[in-house]
């Protein structure tokens, strides 16, 4: 079975945390820094995803991201794919850079999106890169100094923040630099990493009754925030998983999706995934591509193991074929339902 897809919707706030395999160095010098960094301008631009703090360290990064037009998953898949193979190419290795999936903590926005820009912009100096809050307002990797004027990123919502210290940036930005200060005694803050109420194996059903009895369930997605919160994204959450059952029992799979795509195109379904750039091809492997991952909730990594892909192949798949059904106003319904052979 595929694995779940993170939970996700427009506006959604994401402090997302990405580590090296074992701890390793991810960032060894400034040319990988600026690599990591103009990716991220591009990629954030491009989706209209909106990054509020942001920091590098030797071995792993902190972004806070508000989802955009596309899903975070796109996102952090685009850069963390392109980097490492960008990464491996100049250091020359080979092999996995990061830890398993990056972690991403669902946040709600009041009270913690300053709290969580607090956190994510004093790291450099917590782990010992900087030793000041003067040398951190200098330090080029970390959206502290744009918050303060010091050097500039496009891509990063510096009014948003400093809008919530004043009205006039010498104001807010004063009013920021004092804040924290105020967080410089504070230290690690493992509730901003470590979140509260998460999906389990078991299903939404036993994280909701673990919640009624006071229990708190570890896994790889967690959520930051007070009980309507919580609630309130569980509900969503669920929504998106009755939509796949739904799909599921209506006999939509991987193998429905191809046959509808193909019949919709006029082609054979066993052109699908013949090697090749013929128009028709390539918009129906993108297409299936695009709907496996945004419908039925597979991963690009486990659909590259089952199609026998490069996993870059099966994202650029995946971009195409949502470029492909927007162009031509294709729903899933439209397309494979109609189609379906029970």
């Amino acid at each position: 079975m595929p694995r779940q897809a993170r939970i996700d919707s427009p506006g959604a706030l994401h402090h997302i945390i990405c580590r090296g395999i074992e701890r390793r160095v991810i960032f060894g010098n400034d040319s990988d820094r600026d690599d990591f960094v103009a990716r991220l301008e591009t990629i954030l631009l491009d989706t209209s995803t909106r990054c509020f703090a942001w920091t590098l360290i030797p071995n792993h990064c902190h972004i806070l991201l508000q989802t955009g037009r596309v899903p975070v998953a796109t996102v952090m898949r685009r850069l963390l794919t392109g980097y490492a193979v960008a990464f491996n190419r100049r250091h020359q290795r080979h092999g996995h850079l990061f830890q398993n999936r990056y972690k991403s903590i669902l946040c709600q926005e009041e009270p913690y999106l300053l709290e969580l820009v607090r956190y994510i912009h004093l790291n450099p100096l917590r782990a010992g890169l900087v030793a000041s809050l003067d040398e951190l307002a200098r330090h080029r990797y970390s959206g502290h100094g744009c918050l303060l004027g010091e050097h500039s990123q496009p891509w990063m919502a510096t009014d948003e923040i400093l809008g919530r210290f004043g009205k006039k940036a010498p104001t807010a930005r004063k009013a920021y630099l004092a804040f924290m200060a105020d967080g410089v005694t504070q230290g690690e803050q493992p509730k901003l990493i470590g979140g509260g109420l998460v999906r389990s194996s078991g299903g939404w059903q036993q994280v909701r009754s673990a919640r009624e009895s006071g229990e708190f369930l570890k896994s790889d997605e967690r959520i930051l925030g007070d009980s309507s919160f919580v609630d309130s994204v569980l509900g969503g959450a669920g929504e998106g998983l009755a939509r796949k059952n739904a799909l599921q029992q209506q006999g939509v799979d991987l193998e429905a999706i191809v046959h509808g795509v193909a019949q919709a195109l006029g082609i054979d379904p066993s052109e699908t995934w013949m090697p090749g750039k013929q128009p028709l091809r390539v918009k129906a492997r993108s297409l299936a591509c695009f709907w496996a991952v945004q419908e039925l909730g597979w991963t690009t990594t486990d659909l590259a193991a089952r199609l026998k892909l490069s996993q870059p192949a099966i994202s650029m798949a995946v971009r195409r074929g949502e470029k492909f059904a927007r162009e031509m106003d294709w729903q899933l319904e439209d397309v494979v339902l109609k189609n379906l052979i029970i």
